[in-house]
């Protein structure tokens, strides 16, 4: 039986039917128009999987397609993977899946400018590693940069020339450098984990997170790895990430949990206490859980499958860690934590599959409340998150977490993949 979260999902999406009304004037802003994390594109995967589903009609959907592509997309510089072009690209894609035969001329036009777009980024990397100077997040990272290329055209080219590059970059990107007289892995970046230069972090930092760090290097890696898509040194790449996850593993008191970051002192001292963190999509144990957890599946490494999953259990079930949850959001919060857990149950080994899925029930209900009403929690929801509705922080990303551990079915769609969990 359906969990009560299904209706609180199906009420949001009635609330987002219409773009027009949704938007308002905003659907003439560019920002908000082409945003896959904060705007329609990611209301539309809402409608799309819905419809997909057989839960909405089909109707919405081409609505707010149509409402992103009214007018011409961003490209180029400008562009990245959840905004403009490629941000469409997805949600397209996603659409096209269940609907054969629909939307292919376009989808071929978008896959050649995505394409066209990592050449030009690759190129830019490379002028970059010659020049010997560190990369940026949005050099790498899988919100900006080329792991959010490589999770698009690896789903849609994935034998491409294209997609072989980025993997052979983001191989070359585990090799150590020098900084500042220590040996720092590849990712390390001058700057701090805003992307911008800060005075907190004069010597730049490593990132661990799934959305802006080596997480998600990982998790496209063993990606492409289940998928058969490997280049050389591929396997040792993914290693690497591991040794690192490892040396700043801490006990959390109830299992493992890494930082969100590493700076120079850090590595100096070779210890990094850490308090209750939240364990997060975007930062934290449950993305880098599921990250590693797909590694382990990709090299065959029982043990340290169990681990992985054995640390999202122990992260989804920790009253501390729990406590630093403060939303009900995708990207760090409720939603997402139980996204993760009912993706990672449908990979996991006995009998880890089953306490993760019983883990569920709370984590939704942490969202939606047994008793409460679904129509009222919507629209309080939608009016306090007022302008933005979208996938990450919005009211839609927390409808389309909810729908498969609220079911208990598998997504119909492959809308998750923009963020490296599937």
């Amino acid at each position: 039986m359906p969990h009560p979260a299904l209706g609180f999902a199906r009420e949001i999406a009635d609330r987002l039917a219409d773009p027009a009304a949704v938007l308002g004037a905003q659907i003439v802003s560019d920002w908000r128009r082409q945003s896959l994390g904060h705007g329609a594109p990611g209301v539309t995967l809402l409608h799309i999987e819905l419809a997909a589903a057989g839960l909405a009609p089909w109707d919405r959907a081409h609505s707010w397609l149509s409402a992103v592509a009214r007018q011409p997309l961003t490209s180029g510089a400008d562009s990245h993977a959840f905004y403009g072009a490629p941000a469409f690209a997805h949600t397209l894609a996603c659409a096209a899946e269940r609907l054969p035969g629909a939307y292919g001329s376009a989808l071929d036009a978008l896959d050649l400018q995505v394409a066209s777009d990592a050449r030009r980024r690759l190129a830019a990397a490379e002028q970059r590693i010659e020049a010997g100077e560190l990369p940026a997040l949005a050099e790498f990272d899988a919100i900006r940069g080329l792991t959010g290329y490589g999770a698009y055209l690896l789903r849609r080219r994935p034998d491409s020339d294209t997609v072989r590059d980025i993997l052979d970059y983001l191989v070359q990107l585990t090799q150590p450098l020098s900084h500042r007289g220590e040996t720092v892995p590849g990712w390390w970046t001058a700057s701090g984990p805003s992307g911008r230069l800060e005075d907190r972090y004069p010597d730049g930092h490593a990132n661990t997170g799934l959305a802006h760090g080596i997480g998600g290097v990982l998790a496209l890696l063993a990606l492409a790895a289940l998928r058969g898509t490997l280049v050389p040194g591929h396997r040792e790449a993914m290693a690497s990430i591991l040794q690192w996850l490892d040396r700043w593993e801490v006990d959390s008191g109830r299992g493992p949990a890494w930082p969100y970051w590493v700076t120079i002192p850090d590595l100096r001292t070779s210890h990094l206490p850490m308090g209750p963190q939240r364990p997060s999509w975007c930062y934290g144990t449950a993305g880098l859980a599921r990250a590693q957890q797909l590694a382990a599946i990709a090299i065959g490494d029982r043990r340290r499958q169990l681990a992985a999953e054995h640390s999202l259990l122990a992260a989804l079930t920790d009253p501390q860690q729990l406590r630093e949850t403060t939303d009900s959001g995708l990207c760090h919060g409720f939603a997402g934590l139980a996204h993760i857990a009912a993706r990672a149950a449908s990979d996991a080994l006995p009998p880890t599959a089953g306490q993760l899925r019983a883990v569920l029930p709370a984590l939704l209900s942490a969202v939606h409340p047994p008793g409460s009403d679904p129509t009222a929690a919507a629209a309080g929801l939608i009016q306090t998150q007022e302008p933005d509705p979208g996938l990450l922080d919005g009211a839609a990303g927390i409808a389309l977490a909810l729908l498969a551990p609220a079911t208990g079915t598998p997504t119909q769609t492959s809308w998750d993949t923009c963020l490296l969990i599937a």
